[in-house]
């Protein structure tokens, strides 16, 4: 028992139990909204302006407002210093709640008040097509940015931001691993939820009145355990409160401040290394594959389901398989990198994205999308490629690129991962996106495209293939240099 426990929940003591389910309670909710949140927004832009809208949106939407938001939440961080960390948390988090509920409550009903008829948007365009449809739907394309920056920003700052403060390095090989398990409870209990409860409303108006009830209380949640973790923490770890930090820190960690590198600067360091640019190669590779694969098959899943409370059904059970593969995938993903080693846990996630992709093209392709029985051939097998892709990437794809960082040193492990997050996020994305706009401003829509997608996708695949080979090799070599200077 004492073995199963040390590796199933090697959580022990009152202080520590009361820590983690407080924090991991903050990673749950926040990930449920993201599922919410999520497959709200693509409900509203696939169903009103089409899948290849989601192209657009990226490029020309998300990536400047997430830069102005950058740009804020900088100057705020600087403005209310060290000491005031709990006061930006919650300046950072309340706002998101709160236009989800105003855009419930106020926007959305008066949606055909502010927002000009399609007509009207392509005469001052002097165009039609998916930029029309989105100027004719902004209340629905404001939602997606919103929830876009959520999604950005819930996990990497409202979460791990404040892990980081108050996991020491100690619990942290014993804390994390189960934290990332919470990241499939959450689509689980969400993606249900919508099925269960929200998507047997009436009307969408009533569906979201529904999401947005829950999303609302998850808000709290996350706010009040944001701060009973705190002052709990304050309470039973005072030797571990780090001078001004306003929560608490490690008192086995020492923190580092992260470098922020601009896109030039990042392009100059990664220049340097081989090493860091097959690591590039590989965040960047999937980026760009998923993108491919997904507006592709959101645009069947709409041909199949083009109600808004059929797609948001349809999105619940996705939503709640992901999060169940991905929960079991994630056991089997460390048995496999512990087993086989490096190389075959860095060459699973491309491996299965290439194999899966076949029969999902092919039902595009020969079987074609125009008849009932293709259609639902191909929405199923895309589906499965979907869920899979993802979970794989959890399970095998996420280790396996943090793992690559270890045996680098400290310049080219700190610079080189600041260097990668931010080209590979931006690179790989929004890469992706202005691809699909040139596939569809050529070829009319991202399904008659599909041919070119074939090419562009594969193509990805061997240089992330062929990069993840020749890093394996590199790792392997650092690897063993380490162990060897150890020895000596």
């Amino acid at each position: 028992m004492s073995g199963f426990r040390n590796a199933v929940f090697p959580i022990y003591g009152r202080e520590e139990i009361i820590k983690f389910w407080s924090v991991a309670g903050i990673k749950f909710f926040i990930v449920f909204v993201l599922t919410l949140t999520r497959d709200t927004k693509d409900t509203l832009m696939v169903t009103q302006c089409g899948a290849e809208s989601i192209a657009f949106m990226k490029v020309y939407g998300v990536l400047p407002c997430a830069a102005i938001f950058i740009a804020l939440y900088s100057k705020l961080d600087s403005y209310l210093g060290p000491s005031r960390k709990q006061l930006l948390y919650y300046l950072t988090v309340l706002p998101f709640f709160s236009f989800f509920l105003v855009f419930t409550l106020i926007i959305y009903p008066s949606r055909e008040a502010l927002q000009p008829s399609y007509e009207t948007v392509s005469a001052f365009l002097g165009m039609g097509g998916v930029l029309a449809k989105i100027g004719s739907n902004w209340t629905s394309a404001m939602f997606y940015i919103i929830s876009e920056l959520y999604s950005s920003v819930s996990i990497g700052i409202l979460f791990w931001g404040y892990a980081n403060e108050v996991v020491g390095v100690e619990q942290a090989r014993r804390f994390y691993p189960l934290f990332g398990q919470m990241s499939s409870l959450g689509p689980i209990a969400a993606g249900q939820y919508v099925v269960q409860y929200s998507s047997k409303a009436e009307n969408f108006q009533s569906s979201l009145n529904r999401l947005t009830f829950v999303i609302t209380l998850s808000g709290i949640m996350i706010v009040l355990l944001r701060t009973l973790s705190a002052s709990y923490i304050r309470r039973t770890e005072p030797a571990s409160i780090a001078v001004g930090s306003g929560v608490g820190e490690g008192k086995d960690k020492k923190k580092k401040s992260k470098p922020k590198l601009s896109m030039i600067e990042s392009v100059k360091f990664l220049a340097g290394s081989k090493y860091l640019r097959l690591l590039a190669m590989m965040v960047i590779g999937y980026g760009l594959s998923i993108n491919f694969t997904e507006i592709i098959w959101k645009s069947l899943v709409k041909k199949q389901y083009p109600s808004t409370l059929e797609y948001s059904h349809f999105m619940g059970v996705f939503s709640s398989v992901v999060g169940v593969t991905t929960f079991f995938v994630i056991f089997a993903g460390g048995t496999v990198i512990k087993t086989l080693g490096w190389k075959y846990g860095a060459l699973a996630t491309p491996s299965i994205m290439s194999l899966l992709a076949i029969p999902f093209f092919s039902a595009i392709l020969i079987g074609g999308v125009d008849n009932p029985t293709s259609l639902k051939v191909a929405v199923g097998i895309g589906c499965l490629q979907s869920i899979l892709s993802k979970a794989t990437k959890y399970a095998f794809f996420d280790p396996t690129t943090q793992m690559a960082y270890i045996p680098l040193d400290e310049e080219s492990k700190v610079k080189g991962k600041a260097a990668i997050d931010v080209l590979g996020s931006r690179l790989g994305k929004s890469g992706g996106s202005f691809i699909q706009q040139m596939l569809v401003l050529g070829f009319g829509n991202i399904i008659t495209a599909a041919p070119a997608v074939v090419v562009i996708f594969y193509s990805v695949l061997v240089a992330w293939i062929s990069s993840a080979n020749k890093l394996s090799v590199m790792f392997n070599e650092l690897t063993a240099q380490g162990v060897r200077k150890k020895s000596a």
